[in-house]
């Protein structure tokens, strides 16, 4: 018998230390390092080589790579137009957000290609629970439960699908090494493993992750390094919007999105979502501006909302829901500043309505429009919609894709759209009016001229 060999890992980065150590030495976290009990075994595991030889550039015999549609318009968008075979997927996201809804429904989706689904977390009649709240039970998706993954993968040598989902890589262990079930070498080994035979097989994986506190994906680093697309679920669990996000893709951008809207009988996909951020009785409501966003490159009109009221304590509050707090800060001391408009003594709320976080900067000036607006507690043209980014000067700047802005308003029905000066633009056969403006104050004389 090999003798137990104990040794202490950093949960972050994946650095091992003889003793257990307070700060890591690699990354600088502290309080990392976890122990870790391993057994050094004499078998030793081949290398697969591929047989490659170098080969010059122009040599090479470049074609797009074959795409499995997904059958999800968001999900391929994200994805860069479908799942490459032999690709491995990362999806990672807060717990209950839908991670599993989101890939059981893509699954049933596929009802003509062989598919699997292999869960460590769930029984198979929970399994079969789920997707009869999805409203189906495809003849070709095989379900199992089962946390070795030397058995799931021979049954995927056996099935031989065309996808395979495995729910989640924590609850996964192999038996090459001898370590608890969601250690870090475990995690590692077992990713490896699959990507492996994802390579071989030309068989796509799609892997379901966890992530930390910190909101990071669980696991060390080198989970992300192996991969070939990193697909972040967020979203709040009080609001139905989620976002799917493409942290990394090999075979695509990472600048697409896609938004879903969480539904009881599962995932709805959401291909308009300007019309439904927008609500239609904000007619006479102060505090409320529309904005023209863009997330990755998609425009968006989201729903700005502020409340601007008498501080009740000495210290007045500065909240947001959606939004960078500490941008809030900032806007506002451009507004005392460069505006002249006092609010040391209000507390100051904003929200972004539907529950989505955007880090577009190009909606300052529709937060700012909003928080004048409820602090003189006067409503804005409904339909006027605005887009520009905030200078510490006072200065609107130019924000980028600025077509496609005022064509998404035009097509939500909005006359006015208010945008930086000297932008290009192009408004030919469109039927909005468009206004430039450089200065916060000439926008604030023009939104509240009557």
């Amino acid at each position: 018998m090999a003798k137990p060999k104990i040794q202490y890992v950093c949960s972050s980065c994946g650095a091992k230390a003889p003793q257990l150590i307070g700060r890591c030495p690699v990354c600088g976290e502290w309080g990392t390092y976890e122990e870790e009990t391993t057994v050094e075994t004499t078998t030793k595991r081949g290398v697969i080589t591929r047989g490659a030889q170098p080969q010059r550039i122009h040599e090479v015999q470049a074609q797009e790579e074959m795409r499995i549609d997904m059958q999800s318009l968001e999900l391929n968008r994200v994805l860069g137009g479908g799942l490459v075979p032999g690709s491995m997927v990362l999806l990672g996201g807060e717990p209950g957000i839908g991670k599993s809804t989101l890939a059981l429904q893509v699954l049933m989706k596929m009802g003509e290609k062989r598919t699997l689904y292999a869960s460590g977390e769930e029984s198979a009649k929970q399994l079969k629970l789920r997707a009869e709240r999805l409203s189906g039970s495809p003849d070709n998706l095989y379900i199992m439960a089962e946390t070795s993954l030397e058995r799931i993968l021979d049954s995927v040598t056996e099935l031989q699908p065309e996808v395979v989902v495995v729910d989640s890589i924590q609850t996964i262990g192999t038996e090459a090494i001898d370590a608890s079930v969601g250690s870090l070498s475990q995690v590692k080994e077992c990713a490896a493993r699959i990507l492996q035979y994802a390579k071989e097989k030309n068989v796509p994986f799609i892997i379901v992750g966890h992530i930390n506190k910190e909101g990071s994906l669980a696991g060390p680093k080198v989970l992300e390094h192996i991969v070939d697309t990193v697909l972040q679920f967020e979203g709040d669990q009080h609001y139905v919007y989620r976002i799917l996000r493409a942290q990394k893709n090999r075979f695509g951008s990472t600048s697409e999105l896609g938004i879903f809207e969480m539904q009881q009988d599962g995932l709805r996909e959401v291909t308009n979502p300007s019309e439904l951020l927008l609500s239609n009785n904000r007619e006479g409501l102060s505090g409320i501006a529309i904005a023209a966003a863009v997330e990755g490159v998609r425009p968006l009109l989201i729903e700005v909302q502020a409340l601007v009221a008498s501080a009740a304590y000495g210290t007045p509050q500065r909240s947001s829901t959606g939004f960078d707090a500490r941008r809030l800060n900032m806007l506002l001391a451009v507004l005392e500043k460069r505006v002249g408009f006092k609010l040391l003594q209000k507390d100051v709320f904003v929200n972004i309505a539907g529950g989505l976080r955007v880090n577009d900067p190009a909606i300052d000036m529709a937060v700012l429009a909003a928080v004048l607006s409820s602090n003189m507690d006067i409503a804005l043209d409904e339909q006027t919609c605005i887009t520009g980014e905030v200078g510490l000067a006072g200065e609107i700047r130019p924000v980028n894709r600025i077509d496609q802005r005022i064509r998404e308003a035009e097509k939500l029905g909005f006359k006015t759209i208010i945008v930086p000066r000297g932008q290009k633009y192009n408004t030919q056969n469109l039927n909005i009016q468009v206004i430039e403006i450089s200065r916060v104050v000439d926008a604030f004389k023009f939104l509240f001229k009557k």
